[in-house]
């Protein structure tokens, strides 16, 4: 290993291959060069490994010595990450590397995503399958690709030659937290198709920025604003006391991350900039004293002059009252669970280019729910004469009552740090339902360090942490 930025933190091997990891290019959808790496690993360590056409990565490690006839253990992860970048940061994140650093307790990366969700999962069954003095069982460590985009690695990944009915999943957030049920969801898309005319008039352009943006799963209940769903308010207001005609929309690059900026181009018909800057001013106002958006910020400047490509005024409301009208955020709590959510759905990605496209992450951990929330973008795609397109869709991860891993954990768990773990159902999604479905009667449980502002350029990844659960993973193998 090539150990330059983290050089001397602890535990050296895991942090070593994380930088490795984090030194080549491995976003949702471009994971050939990490899955290529996997294998010459495997390769370097006389391991059997498996290499898919989606390059899901399968690697066997055989028991050490006293446990070869154990059960096997299977070790799931995804190598994809989340990227996502400041506005002002140069790196490519299709080809190259992460900036890394640290401040002696937490690491991230300058300008851009860490991906510790979850390059640390790998890193770690990494390290497990080359020291070879750790005790274990056989180990299956299963390596997915696309779980920030739909679980697509997991839902085409095939396992029937695997043995281990026990997982460990080390995809969570939460160091002493133990997730072991989440919910189901799908991506869904609304495209309503609008045709341009010439359109001649002063232009405006509408930024909302300085949201906190966050995981639609994890941070869907904390009251953070919807930069879409505050762009589409901006213009209702606007609309109401002035024609308008609407040019562009784009906002969020990612289903799975509530959008933390927007903009728009417009042609203002009477355009009275100080006019619509006051009506910004008082949502600014409204959107930081009811959401959690201390540094909300709504503005609007005068453009170049455009013409000859807008939607009409009639479109340009239709356009708006789509956006206004989508459903977005927490729709149910559980009444079993106190602080879970039940249901919810993320306006992730909005764009009007041919046609204003408009794609959301679904989320339940009832069933029925889901399927009810995605009929209802249905009926909505149905009532603007639009399309209505689906997919990644992923059952829930049902709780299992009896489960040797989860007791497992949660006695060596005490016996290291003499308090209970917390054990917990979550809403983000995990890929153990899909596995669940694949392997009858598996038992999982999911774990991982401490991690902060996951799928965003403020994401940070605890470095005692990461120690812990390393030394917890060990110790739970060596009692299994």
């Amino acid at each position: 290993m090539n150990t330059i930025k983290l050089a001397g933190l602890e535990p050296a091997d895991v942090l070593g291959y994380f930088e490795e990891i984090c030194s080549m290019p491995h976003g949702s959808g471009n994971t050939k060069i990490i899955s290529d790496y996997l294998v010459r690993f495997a390769k370097a360590q006389g391991l059997r490994y498996i290499q898919d056409e989606l390059n899901d990565i399968i690697i066997f490690v055989p028991g050490t010595c006293g446990m070869e006839d154990h059960e096997p253990v299977i070790i799931q992860g995804h190598m994809d990450m989340v990227c996502e970048k400041d506005a002002d940061c140069p790196i490519n994140m299709e080809t190259e590397g992460l900036d890394l650093t640290h401040d002696g307790n937490y690491i991230f990366a300058r300008g851009t995503t860490l991906g510790g969700d979850d390059g640390i999962a790998v890193a770690i069954a990494m390290a497990l399958a080359a020291d070879k003095r750790i005790a274990h069982p056989p180990l299956e460590l299963v390596i997915t690709v696309d779980e920030e985009t739909g679980m697509f690695g997991a839902a085409g990944i095939d396992l029937s030659m695997l043995k281990g009915r026990m997982l460990l999943n080390i995809d969570s957030e939460d160091e002493g937290i133990f997730t072991v049920s989440c919910a189901g969801g799908a991506r869904a898309t609304i495209s309503v198709p609008f045709a341009r005319k010439a359109v001649y008039g002063p232009a405006i352009r509408l930024v909302v920025e300085g949201l906190q943006s966050g995981h639609s799963g994890v941070e869907i209940h904390k009251n953070r604003a919807n930069a879409s769903k505050v762009m589409g308010e901006f213009l209702r207001r606007i609309q109401e006391k002035t024609p308008l005609c609407l040019v562009s929309y784009s906002s969020g690059t990612k289903d799975n991350v509530i959008p933390y900026s927007c903009e728009a181009h417009a042609i203002a018909l009477g355009n009275d900039l100080t006019f619509i800057n006051a009506i910004a001013e008082q949502l600014q106002a409204e959107i930081r004293a009811n959401f959690a958006e201390p540094t909300a910020s709504i503005q609007a400047y005068n453009a170049d002059a455009l013409g000859g490509n807008a939607l009409s005024q009639e479109d340009t409301a239709k356009a708006i009252s789509l956006i206004c009208a989508v459903p977005n955020s927490v729709q149910k709590m559980s009444q079993k669970i106190p602080g879970l959510v039940q249901t919810s759905l993320n306006l992730g990605v909005s764009r009007l280019e041919e046609d204003l496209r408009l794609t959301f992450s679904v989320r339940s951990s009832v069933n029925q729910e889901k399927e009810d929330l995605l009929q209802q973008l249905r009926d909505i795609a149905t009532e603007y004469r639009g399309n209505y397109s689906q997919m990644g869709e992923y059952p829930a991860w049902e709780y299992k009552e009896d489960s040797k891993l989860r007791d497992t954990m949660v006695e060596v768990y005490r016996n290291m740090y003499g308090k209970e773990a917390e054990v917990v159902a979550i809403h983000a999604g995990l890929e153990c339902g899909l596995l669940s479905e694949k392997l009858p009667g598996l038992d999982a449980v999911s774990i991982g360090p401490e991690m902060h502002d996951i799928h965003t350029s403020r994401e940070r990844l605890g470095i005692a942490s990461v120690g812990r659960t390393w030394e917890f993973v060990k110790e739970v193998l060596k009692a299994l």
